[in-house]
């Protein structure tokens, strides 16, 4: 009998009697499948998050420079302007003007921000899909359409109509759902800002090595400022999505370590219909490697099954589902949701350290006790 042949028949022999005892391996696949799916969806979900996160950062500032007031972000006076782009090394420097308004009517927090393409579009705003359902009185939810109006509250007490110019692409709520674009004569009205004053500094450099230098020289010049680098941003991201999908995976460690209790002990202790069975492999020509080889496969059957229908499930979750179990935790607490979709984004290296500490251990496991009593004398084992 070929090597192949062998093998062949070894694998049938193994799947007959995986089938014989469904029920207990269904069980099994079952669980593991879960344990697998909960954690590769966290693994996905929070690697194609900071993903996202990278690729909308690729377009902000090099570098933002904001004005501190006891310990607090306060408006920056645009004279700063002219001193900066004296700095050798600054390409431009221009204000920006953005703010957080409180909508009592929803609940939420807008961010409004200037956007120059509005200058003579004075009482017109550019509003976010998020922005656009608003919780109405009756606890309803009433939808915002192009053309309607918005009221917002000014800080001297009265009241301005903005008319909705336009909605934002669903596309880009990622970045964009509580965002309302509005003039700068708008903004000025609501939130006071003198007209010398600007929310923060935004720069660009000729060389970004030279960005620390850079935020050095400005802080010389101005001890009021607190220059933020576009990177410090992405590791403050990527610090928060770690953080929290830290906290989800020490919430499922009950469950993936009940799990390795349960998957240890069926790995380990051989009933003894399946002792009787090594027996009579033993007696009827089975040699030992035979047996240790069937029980290799039958591991991972088990185990490679479980693996790829839980990452198939976790792919499904995380990018058609819009991983609709985990959203709440992984995205933060907001009234305003953003509706999107992640784009998959698989990381290797993750899918190879989930492979190792979930299948290996389990195929390894059960040859362990199979090998034991392989090695045990088959009459002996017969009369168990």
């Amino acid at each position: 009998m070929g090597a192949l042949e062998k093998q062949r028949n070894i694998l049938d022999f193994t799947l007959s009697s995986l089938l014989r005892r469904k029920g207990k391996n269904f069980a099994l696949v079952l669980v593991y499948t879960f344990i697998i799916f909960l954690l590769a969806s966290v693994l996905f979900f929070s690697h194609s998050i900071r993903k996202e996160a990278s690729l909308i950062l690729q377009g902000a500032p090099e570098m933002t420079v904001q004005r501190l007031t006891a310990g607090r972000q306060d408006v920056i006076p645009k004279h700063y302007i002219d001193s900066i782009r004296k700095i050798r090394g600054v390409q431009s420097v221009a204000p920006r003007l953005w703010g957080y308004y409180y909508d009592a009517l929803s609940g939420a927090n807008f961010t409004l921000m200037v956007n120059a393409d509005l200058k003579d579009s004075v009482g017109s705003i550019l509003i976010g899909s998020g922005v656009s359902w608003r919780s109405a009185s009756d606890n309803r939810n009433q939808a915002i359409r192009k053309n309607d109006t918005i009221p917002f509250k000014t800080y001297d007490g009265s009241v301005l109509m903005l008319k909705v110019k336009g909605i934002l692409s669903v596309a880009s709520a990622l970045a964009t759902a509580d965002l309302i674009l509005v003039s700068e004569t708008d903004f000025s009205k609501i939130f006071s800002i003198p007209d010398d004053h600007a929310t923060d500094l935004v720069l660009q450099v000729r060389n970004a090595k030279e960005l620390p230098t850079i935020a050095a020289k400005i802080t010389q010049r101005h001890p009021d400022t607190r220059p933020i680098l576009r990177e410090e941003i992405l590791r403050t991201y990527d610090a928060v999505f770690d953080w929290r999908a830290g906290v989800t995976l020490m919430v499922l460690s009950g469950a993936f370590f009940a799990f390795i209790i349960l998957a240890w002990d069926k790995a380990t202790g051989l009933s003894a219909e399946e002792k009787r069975e090594i027996g009579i492999l033993k007696a009827t020509g089975w040699e030992t490697s035979d047996i240790l080889l069937m029980k290799f496969w039958e591991g991972a059957t088990i185990s490679l099954s479980a693996f790829m229908m839980g990452i198939l499930s976790a792919y499904l979750h995380i990018f058609l589902a819009s991983s609709i179990l985990f959203e709440s935790v992984l995205k933060g607490w907001s009234v305003l949701y953003p509706h999107f979709r992640l784009t998959p984004h698989i990381n290797a290296y993750q899918i190879a350290v989930l492979f190792f500490f979930t299948v290996i251990p389990y195929t390894v496991a059960t040859i362990v006790p199979s090998w034991r009593s392989a090695t045990v004398d088959p009459d002996s084992v017969m009369r168990m």
